[in-house]
């Protein structure tokens, strides 16, 4: 079999059936869209102009007013902070991170304080915002986010995501009030979204997106949102951007990227799915069942408990067995603990499927031995 660039270089061949992850290089960027980085990457432009052309493209996708490619969707989360404590001021906008006596409170929920291989604290910190959470992590009201509110707060974050607490929280339709109550900005996280209309329809201000998760892009993210608030965070190009700069052929990358997204994706049904689950299931200690994506994305996934008293191994080491192995594969491990754990589908190459139920086969073949 033909090695893969990275076998090249002396490192495994990965099947990833865990998602659009960091830790696995995101999504695999589709050739078309690698010419056009290519191109872009062999010529010289007006890098300003780029960022307000490439911008207005993007929101012609979003519907927004205006839109800020950045390098990624944690450095949008910084940018978009240190513009809401900014507001795009020259002075401020050198001071940042540190946002000594200016308003720098971000307020979100205490269920949306996630980690998505950093903490999403670390993002907001670094754009100078200093975190207030609100409520429970399991439950929150509307009164816990008014109460939060004062001349402090430079702005509200909503975070959606499928590591958030997805029960007991507050809608986004409660965080656009009070934050018009109040006039500050809303800031929405969407960063692994696949809906680029959504949020932006919501009333949020500015809504971070990855662009190499659901859209297929090469290294990148973008905000898009009202216009005055991509000014100010367009004005962070003078401070904390610079350090998160995002080169002219991932911009380029990303505008052909969602151009070939709102051309239409192949989404994997359940019923497509369902034969792969029999034939796991038929494998002795494993049993297998389609699920939907937790966060409610239109997304299903192949969930595969782990017998531990029938197969002698448990889940944890099953899956430490497939990520150990001659190919590397990576399923999602969050709910190992529970004795499970999930095949994306949407990262999975034609006939890898076929390899990881030969490797479960033979996994469960030797502990019987």
């Amino acid at each position: 079999m033909t090695q893969n660039i990275y076998q090249r270089l002396g490192l495994k061949r990965v099947i990833n059936a865990c998602g659009k992850m960091t830790i696995l290089g995101v999504s695999s960027v589709a050739p078309e869209v690698m010419q056009a980085t290519a191109q872009a990457a062999s010529a010289f432009v007006e890098i300003d102009r780029l960022v307000d052309r490439s911008g207005e493209l993007v929101s012609r996708y979003t519907g927004a007013e205006a839109s800020y490619i950045t390098s990624c969707a944690s450095a949008g989360i910084a940018i978009a902070v240190a513009a809401a404590i900014t507001r795009g001021d020259p002075a401020r906008v050198a001071m940042m991170p540190d946002s000594t006596g200016m308003a720098n409170e971000v307020v979100m929920l205490r269920g949306h304080n996630v980690d998505y291989g950093a903490p999403i604290t670390s993002a907001i910190r670094l754009g100078g915002g200093r975190v207030v959470e609100v409520g429970s992590s399991n439950l929150s009201a509307r009164w816990q986010l008014e109460s939060a509110v004062t001349p402090r707060t430079a702005a509200l974050l909503y975070v959606k995501s499928h590591h958030c607490v997805q029960k007991g929280m507050l809608s986004i339709a409660d965080f656009v009030a009070v934050a018009r109550q109040h006039e500050l900005p809303l800031i929405v996280d969407a960063a692994a979204e696949e809906d680029l209309h959504a949020w932006v329809a919501s009333g949020a201000d500015m809504v971070i997106y990855s662009g190499a998760k659901a859209f297929n892009a090469p290294t990148s993210g973008f905000i898009t949102g009202t216009a005055r608030w991509i000014d100010a965070c367009k004005a962070q190009h003078e401070g904390i951007a610079r350090a998160m700069k995002i080169g002219k052929e991932n911009m380029v990358g990303l505008v052909y990227a969602l151009e070939n997204y709102h051309q239409g994706q192949t989404v994997v049904t359940a019923e497509q799915l369902q034969p792969t689950a029999e034939a796991i299931s038929a494998i002795r200690g494993l049993a297998a069942d389609i699920e939907q994506d937790e966060a409610g994305r239109a997304i299903w996934r192949i969930c595969i408990r782990v017998e531990a008293s029938v197969l002698g191994l448990d889940a944890r080491e099953v899956e430490a067995q497939l990520r150990g192995g001659e190919i590397a594969i990576y399923a999602r491990r969050y709910n190992l603990h529970q004795g499970v754990f999930s095949l994306d589908p949407r990262t999975v190459a034609e006939g890898e499927m076929a390899l990881i139920v030969a490797r479960l086969k033979e996994i469960a073949e030797h502990a019987a031995n």
